[in-house]
Protein backbone atom coordinates (compact mmCIF):
# COMPACT_ATOMS: atom_id res chain seq x y z
CA UNK A 1 0.00 0.00 0.00
CA UNK A 2 1.44 3.58 -0.73
CA UNK A 3 2.82 5.65 1.80
CA UNK A 4 2.78 9.57 1.56
CA UNK A 5 6.00 9.95 3.35
CA UNK A 6 7.52 7.48 0.91
CA UNK A 7 6.82 10.52 -2.00
CA UNK A 8 8.50 12.91 0.84
CA UNK A 9 11.87 11.47 2.24
CA UNK A 10 13.63 13.40 4.94
CA UNK A 11 17.47 13.25 4.95
CA UNK A 12 16.37 13.09 8.87
CA UNK A 13 14.35 10.21 11.04
CA UNK A 14 11.11 10.91 11.30
CA UNK A 15 8.62 9.31 14.10
CA UNK A 16 7.29 7.62 11.39
CA UNK A 17 10.17 5.57 10.09
CA UNK A 18 10.31 3.65 13.64
CA UNK A 19 7.21 2.02 12.40
CA UNK A 20 5.87 1.27 15.31
CA UNK A 21 9.11 -0.34 16.70
CA UNK A 22 11.33 1.16 19.67
CA UNK A 23 14.85 0.09 18.52
CA UNK A 24 17.60 0.26 20.74
CA UNK A 25 20.56 1.76 19.03
CA UNK A 26 24.31 2.99 19.67
CA UNK A 27 25.39 6.70 19.56
CA UNK A 28 27.96 7.70 16.99
CA UNK A 29 28.88 10.88 16.67
CA UNK A 30 26.22 14.34 16.93
CA UNK A 31 27.07 16.58 14.48
CA UNK A 32 26.04 20.27 14.21
CA UNK A 33 23.70 21.02 10.26
CA UNK A 34 21.98 23.88 8.84
CA UNK A 35 18.25 22.13 8.64
CA UNK A 36 14.65 23.61 7.65
CA UNK A 37 14.26 26.63 5.88
CA UNK A 38 16.15 28.88 8.08
CA UNK A 39 19.03 26.48 7.76
CA UNK A 40 19.37 26.81 11.25
CA UNK A 41 22.42 24.78 12.95
CA UNK A 42 21.10 22.63 15.28
CA UNK A 43 22.64 19.05 16.59
CA UNK A 44 21.95 15.88 14.80
CA UNK A 45 22.28 12.60 16.58
CA UNK A 46 23.74 9.60 14.73
CA UNK A 47 23.73 6.03 14.95
CA UNK A 48 26.17 2.92 14.88
CA UNK A 49 25.20 0.96 11.32
CA UNK A 50 22.54 3.77 10.46
CA UNK A 51 21.78 6.68 7.39
CA UNK A 52 19.82 8.52 9.38
CA UNK A 53 20.08 11.10 12.09
CA UNK A 54 17.63 12.82 14.24
CA UNK A 55 17.88 16.35 14.79
CA UNK A 56 17.65 16.74 18.56
CA UNK A 57 15.36 19.25 20.09
CA UNK A 58 16.03 20.31 23.71
CA UNK A 59 13.88 17.87 25.32
CA UNK A 60 15.90 14.93 23.78
CA UNK A 61 19.61 17.00 23.96
CA UNK A 62 18.54 17.31 28.12
CA UNK A 63 17.15 13.29 28.05
CA UNK A 64 20.34 11.71 26.70
CA UNK A 65 22.34 14.36 28.25
CA UNK A 66 20.64 13.24 31.92
CA UNK A 67 21.35 9.46 30.54
CA UNK A 68 24.90 9.85 30.34
CA UNK A 69 25.56 12.56 33.48
CA UNK A 70 26.94 14.89 30.55
CA UNK A 71 26.19 17.79 28.96
CA UNK A 72 29.41 17.28 26.54
CA UNK A 73 28.09 15.23 23.36
CA UNK A 74 31.29 13.72 22.62
CA UNK A 75 30.93 11.73 25.96
CA UNK A 76 27.41 10.31 24.80
CA UNK A 77 29.28 7.99 21.90
CA UNK A 78 29.03 4.43 22.38
CA UNK A 79 25.56 5.47 24.83
CA UNK A 80 22.91 2.86 24.10
CA UNK A 81 19.47 4.14 23.92
CA UNK A 82 15.92 3.18 23.12
CA UNK A 83 14.22 5.19 20.60
CA UNK A 84 10.09 5.13 20.44
CA UNK A 85 7.25 7.50 18.86
CA UNK A 86 4.89 9.56 21.09
CA UNK A 87 2.25 12.63 20.07
CA UNK A 88 3.04 15.93 21.25
CA UNK A 89 1.50 19.13 21.30
CA UNK A 90 3.29 21.53 19.20
CA UNK A 91 2.33 25.16 17.95
CA UNK A 92 -1.22 24.04 18.92
CA UNK A 93 -1.58 20.54 17.11
CA UNK A 94 -0.66 16.96 18.25
CA UNK A 95 2.01 15.83 15.73
CA UNK A 96 4.09 12.50 16.36
CA UNK A 97 7.68 12.65 17.53
CA UNK A 98 10.52 10.83 18.29
CA UNK A 99 11.61 10.22 22.03
CA UNK A 100 14.19 8.74 23.73
CA UNK A 101 14.60 6.59 26.97
CA UNK A 102 17.40 4.37 28.39
CA UNK A 103 17.91 0.84 26.78
CA UNK A 104 18.08 -2.27 28.88
CA UNK A 105 22.03 -2.67 29.96
CA UNK A 106 23.79 -4.77 27.19
CA UNK A 107 24.55 -8.56 28.08
CA UNK A 108 22.64 -8.79 31.12
CA UNK A 109 20.20 -11.36 30.11
CA UNK A 110 17.15 -9.55 30.92
CA UNK A 111 15.01 -8.45 28.32
CA UNK A 112 12.92 -5.20 27.67
CA UNK A 113 9.33 -5.60 27.73
CA UNK A 114 8.21 -6.24 24.10
CA UNK A 115 5.63 -3.43 22.95
CA UNK A 116 2.13 -4.12 22.16
CA UNK A 117 2.02 -5.78 19.08
CA UNK A 118 0.99 -3.41 15.82
CA UNK A 119 -2.86 -3.57 15.05
CA UNK A 120 -2.30 -5.71 11.77
CA UNK A 121 -0.07 -8.86 12.21
CA UNK A 122 3.17 -8.31 10.54
CA UNK A 123 6.97 -10.45 11.29
CA UNK A 124 8.68 -8.47 14.41
CA UNK A 125 11.19 -6.00 13.73
CA UNK A 126 14.50 -5.07 14.60
CA UNK A 127 16.32 -2.32 14.69
CA UNK A 128 18.23 -3.60 11.86
CA UNK A 129 14.89 -3.62 9.57
CA UNK A 130 14.63 0.10 10.10
CA UNK A 131 15.71 1.67 7.18
CA UNK A 132 17.60 4.88 8.27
Amino acid sequence: MPNINDAFPSNYLKASDLGGAQPIVTIDRVEFEAVGREREMKPVLYFVGKEKGIVLNKTNAKNIAGLTGSFQTEEWVGMRIRLYATHVEFNGETVETIRIKAAPPAGNGARPTPPPPPAEAEAPMDDSDIPF
